[in-house]
């Protein structure tokens, strides 16, 4: 009988300890504060960065010009001793990731890097004075310049096509 009595008074204090715990946890979540919104997203000033690579780059060195207040660009980078690679990251309206890629990297190499392995879909469309070639992947689209010479122009992300072209649009060489 002492044995017995003995699990029955183990399970209940299991049962009564779960409860507390329960309890605290409840009491946690509803009195902590807790931010459920999305974190600002601190812009960066790219103007020195892009200024350095159009003058060190052997290509032109393209940025985007009149985009809205909405596209705020969160990294910049130039690495000259790596194919003279450019790097604008922005962070889109839609709240979604759009990059400005260049380099003198070999195109099938650079390509594939800069969209993370996305494919070409055989499609192309003309965007400003460029045709555009486009890319699908499983995370990132891209579109490509075509008729470079020496350097590759890419505008990948995870926003929209709509998203891309209008980064594409906007990029100015000057």
């Amino acid at each position: 009988m002492a044995g017995k009595n003995g699990k029955q008074k183990t399970a209940r204090d299991m049962i009564l300890s779960m409860g507390i715990i329960v309890l605290v946890a409840g009491f946690v979540y509803l009195f902590i504060p807790h931010d459920d919104s999305a974190p600002d997203v601190k812009a960066v000033d790219y103007r020195v960065e892009l200024l350095t690579a159009r003058r060190a780059a052997s290509y032109p060195v393209a940025a985007p010009q009149g985009l809205p207040d909405t596209w705020k660009a969160t990294s910049v980078r130039f690495q000259g001793d790596k194919f003279d690679a450019w790097h604008l990251g922005f962070h889109d309206p839609e709240g979604e990731y759009v990059a400005v890629e260049q380099s003198t990297q070999r195109r099938p190499v650079f390509v594939d890097e800069a969209t993370q392995g996305a494919r070409e879909t055989g499609k192309t469309e003309k965007i400003g004075d460029g045709t555009w070639t486009r890319y699908e992947g499983g995370r990132y689209d891209a579109l490509v310049l075509e008729g470079t010479k020496g350097s590759t122009t890419v505008v990948t992300g995870t926003a929209s096509f709509a998203q891309l072209t209008k980064m594409a649009e906007a990029l100015q060489t000057k």
